[in-house]
């Protein structure tokens, strides 16, 4: 079983974004945009963004500083749909991002920030770390509150060509700096705002019980489990509260800080696996795998599951790690149960020949190497999907 930190840990942390946040803090843009340097503008969301009409407010914000708004972004955005937008930009004369969304938006305008930097398409960037330079401002201005993408240095995008997601990770292309104005998740629905919330709570758990863990990401993860636990059920019930919706919002981003440095593992894997095979979105993907990928890494994982535990007060007196780490799996599972969040794979149309095929390209996703527990074999990951199908 693993314990506690490595004798000689050592560390970096990273978290250069810059945060605004306030109710109506989406009206700050243009001056937050002026203080990065940018005269003109290029908005990136998507139709659904622009139907609840929060477009809209930024745009009029920018006036004239606007040089247009590209919004043909689909649920989980592709290597073209980032070609053609930062196409888009360039035509505009665009010397800044500004995203204005969920997940898929948000990468969409950070494989933008490359190829407007740097030139070229998107299949010329497949690795981690290549550019030797920042790249274009980026401000990102959440419309959910659970990627936390909004201060990390990844991007996830499909590409069809190959059958499965890319990541992209560069320190030079996060996000400059993030709003978070909680009257922009006020509208997201039920089901979306548990969803979202279970990536960030997948975040967080994930970091805690990632390799890299050190102990400024626990700090971080931990805030971002008591945050969520509380108030996540909130909003679920009664999405005009717009104090949970802030709570929520901040648990995200520092759930996004702690990720972004002690990284994920096969939760995510998996998550992505069943994405690109499936289609099932990545939050209700990481919703239902997270208490079963806790199981299968409790051996490894059991101190940074008791602290799971404490943070959502299921830890009782007496209990030694591997004890509370149990109570702390039971608790996730409740908690899930508590925001009406789906259960099973199956729920989403997923086939058995879909988790095989998903369980083979886990093993190749680069979440999985930070995985606590060794994962030698597809069929260790097919036993997770099985149990979730």
């Amino acid at each position: 079983m693993r314990m506690g930190y490595d004798q000689d840990l050592s560390f970096n942390y990273f978290g250069p974004t810059k945060i605004v946040f306030g109710v109506g803090s989406a009206r700050d843009v243009e001056m937050e945009m002026a203080s990065l340097g940018g005269t003109k503008a290029v908005v990136v969301t998507d139709k659904g963004i622009i139907k609840a009409g929060l477009v809209d407010p930024v745009v009029k914000t920018l006036g004239s500083k606007c040089a247009g708004v590209f919004s043909d972004i689909p649920q989980d955005t592709g290597v073209e749909v980032v070609n053609a937008a930062a196409e888009f930009a360039r035509k505009g004369g665009a010397d800044i991002v500004i995203s204005v969304g969920g997940g898929s938006v948000i990468d969409t305008a950070k494989g933008m920030c490359i190829l407007i930097t740097e030139g070229g398409t998107l299949r010329d960037y497949n690795g981690v770390q290549l550019l030797s330079r920042p790249q274009i401002p980026h401000i990102v201005i959440p419309t959910t509150a659970g990627t936390g993408s909004e201060v990390t240095n990844a991007a996830v995008i499909m590409d069809k060509e190959m059958g499965q997601k890319r990541l992209l990770v560069e320190n030079n292309n996060i996000p400059r700096l993030a709003i978070l104005d909680p009257k922009m998740t006020e509208k997201l629905p039920p089901l979306l705002t548990a969803s979202t919330g279970m990536d960030a709570m997948t975040h967080a758990v994930e970091a805690i019980h990632s390799i890299p863990r050190e102990p400024i990401t626990d700090a971080l993860a931990l805030h971002a489990i008591r945050l969520l636990y509380r108030y996540l059920p909130v909003c679920v019930q009664d999405g005009s509260n717009l104090h949970a919706r802030g709570q929520v919002q901040i648990a995200a981003t520092i759930a996004g800080w702690a990720f972004g440095n002690a990284m994920v593992g096969i939760v995510h894997a998996m998550a992505h696996s069943i994405g690109a095979v499936a289609h099932v979105p990545h939050g209700i993907a990481n919703g239902i795998l997270l208490a079963e990928c806790m199981e299968f890494n409790l051996e490894d994982s059991a101190d940074g599951y008791a602290m799971v535990a404490e943070a959502i007060g299921m830890r009782e007196k007496g209990m030694d790690d591997m004890d509370a780490a149990k109570a702390a799996i039971r608790g996730i599972r409740e908690f899930t149960r508590k925001i009406a969040h789906p259960q099973k794979l199956s729920e989403f149309s997923v086939k058995l020949a879909d988790i095989e095929k998903a369980a083979d390209m886990s093993l190749s996703d680069g979440s999985i190497v930070n995985n606590p527990r060794l994962v030698m074999d597809a069929s260790e990951v097919l036993g997770i999907f099985q149990k979730t199908f």
